[in-house]
């Protein structure tokens, strides 16, 4: 159920008329319409929520263009979790469930970002579930693509809600998550060139499934002090050599530059501080020892990433 509005005042009168008393439960998420950076989103508890959302976007227009145009949807309970595939259009390869940290702040507050950090596997899905995954989303998408002329080869990231009714999509990407991506790849033990050759070239089935390392991957988003909001740059960033000496543990770029020997924030969010543990609590703190090795003026991280696995024995 969603509802779109060119304008701040339909908008408004929207919500108000829907929902009269500001006491009450607003199950909607709000969001601007266009690309966003991952913080287009707000997903409110009550009225005030839902009007200062509809006032950022329309009025205020903090995502610019983006918010030419609005969407009030149904807000869905549950867990996130993001399930990416590649196909060449008639293959698909499922690869492992992770699960990404969206709001800002430990404890899931805060307003939302472009992912501040990410493990992966995600035990919230199990083989059960990401089989029902392929074969109830994954296949009905590419095949409707196909019909539609629109074959699709590359990369399929769902952005799922797990709800006590199943998991429900919320987002398509056509691209590598960030942060999902990085655990992925920390964990990945097959070339990865040959999987996206064969995807370009549609031979898929021809060659074998991806080999994964069996022990868990976290990454952890080293951030500028602001972000989400406004941020400065220039920052120099010291210990990234010390960090990456440790074992199982690799360093991806992502808001840096280099400017003469020094490299310096040059973004929002500028690390992901990835590493393999035997556990996934042994790969968070292995994470965090290299986050600690890693300065500059405004550094700062959640401290909670992939905590959540922790209620399903991990």
């Amino acid at each position: 159920d969603y509802h779109v509005f060119r304008s701040a005042d339909d908008a408004e009168r929207f919500i108000r008329d829907r929902y009269p008393s500001s006491e009450e439960d607003v199950a909607v998420v709000v969001k601007a319409d266009g690309l966003a950076a991952g913080k287009g989103g707000t997903v409110c508890r009550n009225r005030r929520d839902a009007l200062e959302a509809i006032d950022r976007i329309a009025r205020r227009k903090e995502f610019g263009e983006a918010g030419s145009q609005l969407i009030i949807e149904e807000r869905f309970d549950g867990e996130e979790a993001s399930v990416l595939a590649i196909t060449d259009g008639r293959t698909i390869v499922t690869l492992p469930p992770c699960q990404d940290h969206k709001p800002a702040y430990d404890g899931d507050v805060g307003p939302n970002t472009g992912g501040m950090g990410a493990y992966s596997p995600a035990p919230l899905v199990d083989p059960e579930m990401l089989g029902w995954i392929e074969e109830h989303i994954f296949v009905p998408t590419v095949h409707a693509m196909k019909r539609g002329r629109h074959p699709v080869r590359g990369v399929l990231y769902a952005g799922l809600m797990i709800t006590h009714q199943g998991p429900k999509v919320l987002e398509y990407n056509v691209r590598f998550g960030d942060p999902e991506c990085q655990p992925l790849l920390m964990r990945l033990q097959s070339d990865l060139f040959e999987l996206l050759d064969a995807t370009v070239h549609e031979r898929l089935e021809e060659i074998s499934p991806p080999r994964w390392d069996p022990r868990p991957a976290v990454c952890v988003v080293m951030a500028s002090e602001g972000y989400p909001g406004s941020y400065t740059k220039g920052h120099p960033i010291r210990g990234l050599d010390e960090a990456a000496a440790l074992p199982d543990v690799k360093v991806f770029h992502a808001g840096t530059a280099r400017e003469g020997d020094e490299i310096v924030t040059a973004g929002g969010r500028v690390l992901g501080v990835t590493a393999l543990g035997d556990t996934i609590p042994a790969a968070k703190r292995r994470a965090y020892e290299a986050v600690r090795c890693i300065r500059w003026e405004g550094a700062w991280c959640r401290k909670d990433i992939s905590d959540k696995a922790l209620k399903y024995g991990e």
